[in-house]
């Protein structure tokens, strides 16, 4: 299945027309006609099935035949991830959590960070793809970047944690996990969290967990910590 994403549509809507720029992707990149089926999520769950009913480069329009709602996961998982010094490593980790499964994503400015500032823009483009192409009907939530201590202040609910490098007493996250919960998992920059980052997230309830025995860049890190959270549910 072909996934298209627009935010716009409703349950509410018998038809629809796609702007200048979809149109023209849907008409003439990827040669769709009159009476084709397209499959189209808003990212809020639903599934519309349509029909074209108006084939142009400047304004293709659909008939909603169906639309479904798929029923969310009973878990939900908050990545709060270090933006990394390269970009393109950063956007590797949007795209492969999305694919496996991500609810929310909040880029964290830390005591290490070698970037400190970041635009979300490109971000956003690079889950939505992901999205579609994964065929999720639910798209993630982007936060706006937030500081260490920032964040901190912002009342957190649920399994709270921290992965980090330093010899201290942690537990193995897998041996952590709890089924059906909400998560928040902490991963640091590249020269990891400062002490006193660690100290005060342990303060507001965060466990230190550790991801295994190897020392992790932080978008490989923020994946497994991802992963580690999806299998456990789907395996429980």
């Amino acid at each position: 299945m072909q996934l298209f994403f627009n935010s716009e549509i409703s349950v509410n809507d018998q038809e629809f027309a796609f702007d200048k720029e979809e149109s023209k992707h849907i008409v003439k990149v990827l040669r769709k006609q009159m009476g084709d089926t397209i499959y189209i999520s808003n990212g809020l769950g639903y599934l519309f099935t349509s029909e074209i009913t108006l084939a142009s480069e400047k304004k293709c329009v659909i008939r909603i035949v169906s639309n479904k709602l798929e029923k969310p996961v009973d878990h939900y998982i908050h990545m709060v991830v270090a933006p990394t010094k390269m970009n393109d490593r950063y956007e590797w980790f949007l795209e492969k959590a999305t694919e496996i499964g991500v609810q929310e994503i909040t880029p964290i400015i830390c005591d290490h960070s070698e970037r400190k500032v970041i635009k979300t823009e490109r971000f956003d483009k690079i889950i939505q793809s992901a999205m579609k192409q994964s065929n999720q009907m639910y798209m993630p939530k982007l936060n706006e970047p937030i500081t260490f201590k920032e964040f901190m202040k912002q009342e957190q609910t649920g399994d709270l944690y921290i992965a980090h490098c330093e010899e201290t007493s942690k537990t193995l996250l897998k041996n952590a996990i709890k089924p059906n919960q909400k998560y928040t998992l902490l991963i640091g920059p590249e020269g990891d969290f400062s002490t006193s980052e660690i100290e005060l997230a342990i303060r507001n309830n965060f466990q230190p967990v550790s991801l295994g025995n190897t020392r992790l860049r932080t978008e490989t890190a923020a994946v497994v910590g991802c992963h580690s959270f999806v299998y456990f549910n789907e395996t429980f």
